[in-house]
Formats: C-alpha cells, structure tokens, sequence
C-alpha cells in the first residue's frame, strides 16, 4: 500500500499527463505548491523506487501500475464527494474534506459507503439534510437507549 504522500503526488502527476499530456517539473510545483528543486529530487526517488516513468524530454509519467492507484483515488474521491454532498455538507466545504478524508479510506469500507448515496436518494427523508435539528432535554438524554450504528 502507498502512503498517503505518494498516493497525492501520482495523482497529481496522473491529472497533469492527463490533461497536458505531460507533468513537468514547473507544472508538479504549481499543483502542489512546492519548489521546484523539491519536485526534482521527488520525482527522481520515485523514478527509482519504480512508481513513475521518466524520459529526459518528456518529463514524468505515470506507470501502469500507478495509473491503476490513480484511478483508484479517483474513484475514492467521486464516492466521498457524492456522500457529502448527499448528507448535505456544503459544496465548498466537500473537496476539502475529501482530501482530508480519502486516503485512509480502506477498500472495504469504500464499498460500503459506496452503496450509501444511492440509498439515501431512494429515501431522501433519511438524510441529515432532510431533518430538521432536534434538542433533546437533559432528561431525554439521560435516559436514551445506545445509539447503534
């Protein structure tokens, strides 16, 4: 499995060949907000660890394999973005807690949150957004059964 850190670079580097057909070095700094040098001396340790292809002219790109796992983060992404949105987390405030929140996501557990979105809009009175917020007394507190989960 690959930390958090390198999953976030071969995104980054996955976006950029994607939509210019090429990362460069420039390109990498700007997205990540790092100088330059920094990108170097990454992009050059993840070329020998094997996790990106690079050629002089071209600069990085990713391999097979870590297209695979951009892919993959991709997708955490759209199933994160879409059970936010759907409990009725502010737009602005979704990407930033997705980026935050998808990585440490296991596979198992993305499935099942997966299958949450497309329930909730099957039952839409279900969702947090839905109802209206309740105070319960002292007393009702005090006295409610375990929430189950």
């Amino acid at each position: 499995m690959l930390s958090t850190g390198v999953e976030h670079w071969l995104e980054r580097v996955y976006e950029l060949t994607e939509a210019k057909g090429r990362a460069r070095v420039a390109d990498i700094a700007d997205a990540l907000e790092i100088a330059r040098p920094s990108v170097s001396v990454t992009v050059r340790s993840l070329t020998n660890a094997g996790l990106l292809h690079c050629e002089r002219d071209r600069g990085p790109t990713p391999t097979a394999a870590d297209e695979a796992a951009a892919l993959g983060i991709r997708r955490r992404r759209r199933i994160l973005s879409e059970l936010l949105t759907v409990i009725g987390v502010p737009a602005d405030n979704v990407e930033r807690d997705v980026e935050g929140t998808e990585h440490p996501v296991s596979g198992e557990t993305l499935e099942k949150i997966e299958t949450l979105p497309i329930r909730l809009r099957k039952q839409p009175e279900r969702t947090p957004a839905a109802k209206p917020a309740r105070r319960r007394s002292r007393r009702a507190w005090a006295t409610a059964a375990p929430t189950r989960f």
